[in-house]
């Protein structure tokens, strides 16, 4: 059996692909799997980590504004189907998925026109324009959240499957990760981060909490991450406006050992990215979510949504979060009650067989296509 993924532009699409990848190696030792990409995106880094074979395609997406670049990406769609049929020419894929970005089209296209089984799985609550323009076109749309079914066409055939995750999630309790940590068992514990780059609103948002509250509260321990390109001028700052922190409030540039830390923690501060909110979902903590404003469709918002209506979480506009935050956080730490109602809450968003279901579902696909 050979298994092509493909997906990327952000992590978000990348990592379900290289998950789905995982449980094929779980699930069918034989399996050969690789993945279509470009070479400059995210996914041939991840990918490559991984220990994927990679095949490289040339595609980019259009510029909402008037650029020049979209003669470029014209140009490159025009081409992209000839150079995907190719690829499947090349590697003889069994079955074909696609996690999303542009890069998706041309693979999934030109699958779908040659017969081959095909699939796509969505992450978010708002389907991305690849996804809707592939959706009548594949075998079937997987999806993490049931209303993202709303925004695809009536000809899809979908199932909701939720988010495929990497290892690792929900498989150490609050007390061994805290032992783990050396976090002591009784102390309110915060963890907040806004990806492995950092998220400027979400850092000074954090920062006035450092001042107002969790800095002033000793059996609050905090552990920040701020991002990479941030890191040297954000401690700085800190240093400045709070001196030398205590041994419970840490920063960092990018936080190791995620799981681990999800688990040891009382609430969660972070975006509302389709993976990072599986990921709360999966380890079920309470969460303050403050959606990026600057990705497309504003999707995170809509994530965010599905999980505050179950009432996991607080949903906090990134304007209003360096001004609310504190408050919001102090409420919440300070009701063990309603914490663990929110805790309920994300569990039962969450699929803990997900993995199960996507490798049914895909495996179904090719069984049927057998017959």
């Amino acid at each position: 059996m050979r298994l092509l993924l493909t997906g990327g532009g952000t992590a978000g699409h990348v990592n379900p692909a290289i998950a789905i990848a995982e449980i094929f190696k779980k699930n069918c030792e034989t399996a050969e799997i690789a993945f279509a990409g470009t070479e400059r995106g995210i996914e041939h880094r991840l990918v490559s980590e991984a220990g994927y074979p990679f095949f490289p395609i040339e595609v980019m997406g259009l510029s909402r504004s008037l650029s020049i670049k979209n003669f470029r990406a014209l140009y490159l769609a025009l081409r992209s189907p000839r150079d995907a049929k190719r690829i499947l020419e090349e590697f003889k894929p069994s079955l074909v998925v696609g996690t999303g970005g542009y890069v998706s089209w041309p693979i999934l296209s030109a699958a779908a026109r040659l017969g081959i089984p095909c699939a796509v799985h969505e992450s978010n609550a708002a389907p991305g324009l690849t996804v809707r323009r592939l959706a009548p076109h594949v075998d079937t749309v997987l999806l993490n959240f049931k209303e993202a079914a709303e925004g695809l066409s009536k000809k899809a055939h979908t199932v909701h499957v939720g988010n495929p995750l990497r290892r690792g999630f929900a498989t150490v309790s609050r007390e061994r990760a805290r032992e783990r940590l050396g976090i002591p068992q009784r102390a309110r514990v915060v963890v907040s981060f806004g990806g492995s780059l950092g998220a400027a609103g979400i850092n000074a948002a954090v920062l006035r909490l450092f001042e107002d509250y969790t800095y002033k509260t000793d059996d609050v321990f905090h552990i920040h991450g701020c991002g990479t390109r941030y890191y040297e001028e954000y401690a700085k700052t800190v240093e400045v406006r709070l001196g030398p922190l205590p041994r419970r409030i840490t920063v960092s540039p990018y936080l190791e050992k995620m799981p681990e830390l999800m688990a040891a923690a009382d609430l969660l501060i972070c975006r509302a990215g389709a993976m990072t909110v599986s990921e709360v979902a999966r380890v079920g903590r309470a969460s303050v979510l403050i959606p990026s404003p600057n990705v497309a469709g504003d999707h995170q918002t809509k994530n965010a949504k599905a999980l505050a209506e179950l009432g996991a979480a607080v949903l906090m506009p990134e304007a209003r979060s360096e001004t609310e935050l504190s408050d919001a956080v102090r409420t919440l730490l300070s009701d063990r009650e309603a914490l663990a109602r929110m805790e309920a809450a994300a569990r039962a968003f969450d699929l803990p067989d997900a993995n199960r279901r996507v490798y049914r579902e895909l495996m179904r696909l090719i069984e049927r296509s057998e017959k």
